[in-house]
């Protein structure tokens, strides 16, 4: 019992652990990328400011550096959107035809993504967040309303139609952006069509992205500054390393109640089997072939433990992972249900530590059948 509990809490604490960190990462991604490229002018607001040329030798393929899956031109504006009964305020996020809609859309509630063409597309995309405060739906029609450039300018509108609703569960996000067509911020920032931004790059090895983001920071120029999603927010990210420091703890504590366990269990064992031993050894065998007897036994028993624990625990992360029994605050974990990554490698590194632990751990009381004289434990009684 004591080896199956063990072995259930720490697959159960590395699952879920491991499963929250790449779910809160995919979000962040999903809305910055995981390496964000803008005009190196000092302004630290996520409002597209200074247009960036859209020619540049990493776009659309960023061939200099290993490990780049995809790059994407993006231009933020701040709005407003005003409705009959509300306003609020927003943070419009042009994208083109080169935008990975497939990152949003698993955020999906209702609706569908933006159709963007040729033209100019008023079809736009908005969080269940604002869409529940400003009581919009699929099909709605509402005016925004941008500050323009240059003093003493009128603010600029446009009217949108919402084509879809998504729920990211993170309110840094939910709370602010309004995703449609890219051309709107061009128009109203008097850039020409083959102006953006900013860039986002994807990375396809994300423990690796601070050796990529200074690669891509060197190919880039001087004229551009690049920033990685763990730069900007960190705030997330250190709070994510948490996590590492509490599978630790997990980890080490449960090894620790289970080798103490089987270390009495094997006492007892031993003990109760002193006159076994004894005459054993009375026979002829030696001091290890008597200890390997009770490894052996301790060994079973750990096996049938590590079976049973296992198995429930792979039951358990299964139906949280297709039914989502367990419900999160997004406010606390930016997830709405406990997210897990059940990855087979990280169960038998488990599996396979814990038996080595075990059986070394139960070498020390094992040495007491070293101590046993069998013309002092053979006798009647």
């Amino acid at each position: 019992m004591a080896i199956a509990l063990g072995i259930f809490m720490m697959v159960l604490s590395v699952a879920t652990g491991v499963g929250l960190q790449q779910k809160i990462r995919e979000k962040v991604a999903a809305f910055n990328g995981h390496i964000v490229i803008s005009a190196f002018n000092g302004n630290a607001s996520e409002v597209s400011t200074e247009p960036i040329a859209l020619h540049q030798k990493f776009y659309p393929k960023f061939t200099t550096v290993n490990g780049i899956d995809h790059v994407q031109a993006v231009a933020t504006k701040a709005g407003v959107i005003r409705t009959a009964s509300s306003f609020e305020g927003i943070l419009f996020k042009g994208v083109g035809t080169d935008f990975r809609w497939s990152a949003i859309q698993e955020y999906l509630v209702a609706g569908t993504i933006p159709k963007l063409g040729k033209g100019y597309s008023n079809e736009v995309l908005i969080s269940q967040y604002l869409a529940n405060r400003l009581h919009l739906k699929v099909g709605s029609q509402f005016n925004t309303f941008f500050l323009a450039q240059g003093q003493n300018t009128l603010p600029k509108a446009r009217r949108f139609t919402v084509s879809g609703i998504y729920n990211s569960g993170v309110k840094d996000f939910d709370s602010v952006y309004l995703i449609g067509d890219i051309k709107h911020v061009q128009r109203m920032n008097r850039w020409r069509p083959d102006q953006v931004g900013s860039f986002e790059v994807f990375v396809t090895d994300f423990n690796r992205i601070a050796e990529t983001g200074q690669a891509v920071y060197q190919e880039t120029g001087s004229l551009l500054n690049t920033q990685t999603i763990t730069e900007k927010y960190y705030y997330i990210f250190d709070w994510l390393k948490l996590f590492d420091f509490n599978i630790l703890i997990i980890l080490c504590v449960m090894i620790a109640v289970s080798t103490i366990n089987m270390v009495v269990a094997l006492l007892v064992l031993i003990l109760e089997r002193t006159q076994m031993i004894g005459i054993l050894k009375a026979m002829g065998a030696t001091n290890w072939s008597v200890r390997k007897i009770f490894l052996y036994n301790a060994l079973h028993l750990i096996v049938r433990g590590l079976l049973w624990g296992n198995g429930v625990a792979l039951l358990v992360l299964y139906i949280q992972k297709y039914f989502g029994v367990i419900r999160l605050d997004p406010e606390s974990y930016y997830v709405t249900t406990a997210p897990v990554s059940i990855d087979y490698g990280y169960i038998a590194l488990l599996n396979v530590g814990t038996i080595l632990v075990c059986l070394l751990v139960l070498l020390i009381p094992s040495y007491i059948i070293t101590r046993i004289v069998p013309s002092k434990t053979i006798r009647f009684d």
